[in-house]
């Protein structure tokens, strides 16, 4: 997977952010164009792989979002990776979320996959999902994803852990709520009961953590939902908005971390942002796959997806019919508060 320049913001919060950043910011998407960075191949031919699925709705558009556990001291995505960094074995996705945009541009859909995820990826027989980006770069994975849900993949976009801490830094850091406290085993940090402030460091500590939560890397998850959305509200606050020096901050992070495919133009980009300028963090929804159980494999620890409540949200998405499937039977996390 050749990379020629990456971009900035975190595997959810990769889209997420600049999504709801753009979306207000329309004139700023055009002028900080030129940072973005785009990865070639995403969509290659994928040996092993089936066709790609058919897009049923024109308008609503999908995104893969990665994040990146590089196995580098120095950035893998974002203006500062080199060809060489970014590539097959590198890393594993150490989150991967959807990105479902809606035609009508006014709701966002957010859904997290367990990066433990038990799935057939191609060519490599039953894996762990994350090891998809470690096997064969961005387009075994995108490959891996469009066979498991039939949903078809607009765009792809990758941040590291670097360009994420760049990129709480830039909004001066982001608040979350916790129901009790917990210390984390790995960082020796201790997250307060009540709001905590976290910076760069201190959010990457946050949203890595697995041990010492009661429900592992389902609380995990939750916790990057919660820093993501913090990461919104941050980006659209008036403070934000207001303030030509964080904006201006915010805006080379958000343009210089992250890594999106080839496909995406600045037109693509101009069209987004203009598109989505009236959505707000309560227009976002968090889901997570649902998930039948965790097992083992050998020596692995993986979680098993229910495919059965599974392929009813899948089929949402490609109708762009996810706010009935929330309504119906769909289960949401709030974020607002987490463990």
């Amino acid at each position: 997977m050749k990379i020629r320049r990456p971009l900035k913001i975190l595997g959810a919060v990769v889209v997420s952010v600049a999504v709801v950043v753009a979306g207000v910011l329309g004139y700023f998407a055009w002028r900080y164009d030129q940072n973005v960075t785009r990865a070639s191949g995403a969509f290659g031919e994928v040996p092993g792989a089936g066709p790609r699925p058919e897009r049923l709705v024109a308008d609503a558009e999908n995104w893969l979002v990665v994040g990146s556990d590089a196995r580098s001291e120095g950035a893998t995505t974002g203006s500062d990776a080199g060809d060489k960094a970014f590539r097959p074995g590198a890393q594993r996705a150490d989150t991967l979320m959807l990105v479902h945009l809606t035609a009508g541009r006014d709701k966002a859909y957010i859904v997290s996959f367990p990066r433990d995820s038990w799935v057939d990826v191609p060519g490599h027989d039953m894996a762990k999902i994350n090891a998809a980006l470690s096997y064969g770069g961005a387009s075994l994975l995108v490959a891996t994803f469009e066979q498991l849900t039939g949903i078809r993949v607009d765009h792809f976009a990758a941040i590291d852990f670097q360009g994420f801490q760049k990129m709480t830094d830039a909004v001066g850091g982001v608040d979350v709520r916790l129901s009790e406290t917990v210390r984390d085993p790995k960082s020796d940090k201790v997250f307060r009961a009540g709001v905590n402030h976290l910076n760069g460091e201190e959010a990457l500590a946050f949203v890595r953590q697995r041990y010492g939560l009661p429900g592992g890397d389902f609380d995990r998850i939750k916790r990057q939902q919660a820093v993501l959305r913090a990461l919104m509200s941050k980006a659209v606050s008036a403070g934000t908005l207001a303030n030509p020096v964080k904006l201006n901050g915010l805006l080379d992070a958000a343009t210089e971390a992250v890594t999106v495919d080839e496909t995406l133009s600045g037109n693509d980009l101009r069209g987004l942002a203009f598109g989505l300028r009236g959505m707000r963090t309560d227009d976002v929804t968090f889901l997570t796959v649902p998930v039948a159980t965790t097992a083992s494999r050998g020596a692995q620890s993986v979680v098993l997806l229910d495919e059965k409540r599974a392929k009813r949200l899948y089929e949402a998405v490609r109708r762009d019919k996810v706010q009935e499937y929330v309504a119906g039977s769909g289960k949401t996390n709030d974020v607002k508060k987490v463990r």
